[in-house]
């Protein structure tokens, strides 16, 4: 069985050992075995579940929600009907998020296609780009 110190987990997940430990306390985290020296082991399964934790936060799920998942997870047979709506609901704020996402690509490209034109102009002293044009 693998087993990765504080120090470790906090390297591979980006996250300080204070955010661990709070996961921890909250009951975000299984339980976390401590050596005689208190120090904390870290196994498969915490970092199983950090992956899921973290890619949940990317997707903007609150800590309310992530705590609600994995409270019906460790009963899933029982609320399975919970998971999906909670799964569904957050699906739907992704794809609202990369919509707005879209969106600002598209005006941040128009932005840079236009001073990419205005840069073109000032090298080779042409008139300068309309930006209405930028719209089509």
């Amino acid at each position: 069985m693998a087993a990765y110190t504080i120090k470790q987990v906090s390297q591979m997940f980006g996250l300080p050992a204070s955010t661990l430990r709070y996961y921890e306390e909250i009951g975000l985290l299984p339980v976390v075995e401590k050596t005689k020296a208190k120090q904390r082991i870290y196994t498969e399964e915490h970092i199983n579940r950090l992956g899921a934790v973290c890619c949940f936060k990317e997707t903007g799920m609150s800590m309310a929600k992530l705590l609600e998942f994995f409270t019906y997870e460790e009963q899933e047979q029982e609320h399975i009907d919970e998971i999906l709506v909670l799964l569904r609901e957050q699906e739907k704020h992704v794809a609202g998020q990369i919509e707005k996402l879209m969106s600002a690509q598209k005006q941040l490209n128009r932005k840079l296609n236009y001073y990419k034109d205005i840069k073109k102009s000032m090298d080779n002293g042409s008139a300068y780009p309309c930006w209405a044009d930028y719209w089509k």
